[in-house]
């Protein structure tokens, strides 16, 4: 199993948990709290009424780059199950790679851009689904990282077999084959 497994368990592990933080996120209605009640990409509620948010450009950009993240995310995660059962080449293990980060940089632009959106207004406070998706980040990135193995065992292996000699040869090299001997 060595490296290569190992690398590729943990970039499944880790785009599932990604792949969660970013579903519970894009679902749920608790992007930010107020007095009177609290929002998230879809409905705002006020004194327990939710009702749907009218269509705004920042917020519809918002909700798509979640979407297509969480998309992305599945597939990269399907792609990588599927490599590891099928021991993939690493072709496939870099498209998985890529489509791990391309969901990370889907999510980084969706949360960035509510942020600007709501970080100038007063008495709004950013609640637990905002911070999954920011959390749900890092997981994102570094499973594409780590679903990446294969290039990291062979780089190990070729770093080791360049290290290690392979069978001596009958004649020095070097330096001491033109040193005179005395």
């Amino acid at each position: 199993m060595g490296v290569k497994g190992s690398l590729q368990r943990g970039g499944i592990l880790l785009s599932l948990v990604a792949n969660v933080l970013m579903v519970l996120s894009t679902a749920t209605n608790y992007w930010t709290r107020q007095q009177e009640g609290h929002s998230g990409l879809w409905q705002e509620c006020n004194r327990g009424i939710c009702s749907n948010i009218p269509c705004q450009t920042t917020l519809a950009v918002t909700a798509a780059c979640m979407v297509l993240a969480v998309g992305v995310g599945v597939v990269g995660m399907v792609m990588g199950l599927r490599i590891r059962c099928n021991e993939g080449e690493s072709l496939r293990g870099q498209t998985t790679s890529a489509f791990l980060f391309l969901g990370g940089l889907l999510l980084l632009t969706a949360l960035i851009g509510y942020t600007v959106k709501n970080a100038w207004k007063n008495n709004v406070f950013f609640s637990w689904s905002y911070f999954s998706g920011w959390l749900a980040l890092p997981f994102s990135i570094l499973a594409g990282n780590l679903h990446s193995g294969k290039r990291v065992e062979e780089t190990a292996q070729k770093t080791l077999t360049q290290r290690l000699p392979s069978c001596p040869s009958s004649k020095p090299r070097g330096p001491l084959r033109d040193s005179p001997t005395h």
